[in-house]
């Protein structure tokens, strides 16, 4: 099933998708706790319970936003591929690198990702992200995958001279200018993907593909990362994690590519979807 928050008629909604192509709008009148999609994971209220006798509408109507516009948390983890933590000049880590975004850079499929005027070096990660759906601390690793809701599709946009060319390393400056996290377009819920740990995910910059790994390539998969972090604060429902990006970021290149007005981002990964945003310069 895929869980969506659309913009019908004017109106923010939340949409479900089964099986098939067919999106269908839960109507907020009828079943006021259920206001986004927040709200639809964090209480008892099941997809499959509101739904009932709601009406099928075109998906072109709709226009996909993020999925979840705010979250409490988006964590996110650093040199999760070994390959990629090779072409950035580090060793394969020991322990996760943990690190966050703002909530304030989240942006929806088709929008746009904007260049900032103080910095010349803005690159792209492409990463599977998991969707808390169950609150929880000091997780235990082999219960982890009961915290899961489903699983969405994310851009780790990334000013790697604010990142690491600044005095100590600005991780997060350089991670949370205002459009650097494009999330979306939809939630594709946990029991419809067979298996996140084995997923293809590929990110494409004018149809050339950059990025190209499976999940399996992860250092520290999900159920690891889920249980660890848990150590530290509570995970809560609704709450994002990146779970890392493959090797080829234009940092790692030779020469290095980075970001530039008018470019398209595309980052597809195997079961979930596509998401894609075009480049532009910041209008200040």
């Amino acid at each position: 099933m895929r869980v969506a928050s659309v913009v019908f008629e004017g109106d923010q909604r939340v949409a479900v998708c089964g099986d098939g192509e067919n999106w269908q709008l839960i109507d907020a009148r009828k079943h006021p706790a259920v206001q986004s999609v927040k709200a639809l994971i964090s209480g008892v209220h099941q997809a499959k319970s509101v739904l009932a006798g709601a009406a099928d509408v075109d998906v072109n109507d709709l226009r996909f936003m993020t999925p979840i516009a705010s979250p409490e948390k988006i964590i996110c983890v650093g040199k999760n591929y070994e390959q990629h933590a090779q072409e950035m000049g580090s060793e394969k880590p020991e322990l996760p690198v943990i690190f966050n975004k703002l909530a304030s850079c989240l942006i929806a499929d088709s929008e746009s990702i904007e260049l900032p005027g103080i910095s010349n070096k803005v690159d792209y990660e492409g990463e599977l992200v998991v969707v808390i759906g169950q609150s929880g601390r000091n997780i235990e690793r082999e219960r982890a995958m009961e915290h899961v809701f489903g699983y969405t599709i994310g851009n780790d946009v990334t000013a790697r001279d604010w990142q690491k060319g600044r005095p100590g390393g600005q991780w997060l400056l350089g991670k949370s200018f205002d459009t650097f996290a494009p999330v979306g377009p939809w939630i594709v819920t946990a029991e419809a993907v067979n298996d996140p740990q084995n997923l293809l995910i590929e990110l494409t910059l004018n149809d050339q593909v950059m990025q190209s790994a499976r999940t399996s390539d992860m250092i520290f998969p999900i159920d690891y990362l889920i249980s660890h972090i848990s150590k530290f604060f509570t995970l809560k429902a609704g709450d994002l994690l990146f779970t890392g990006t493959p090797a080829g970021v234009g940092a790692g290149r030779d020469p290095e590519v980075y970001l530039k007005s008018s470019d398209q981002v595309t980052v597809s990964i195997e079961g979930i979807g596509k998401l894609s945003n075009t480049v532009v310069m910041a209008s200040q």
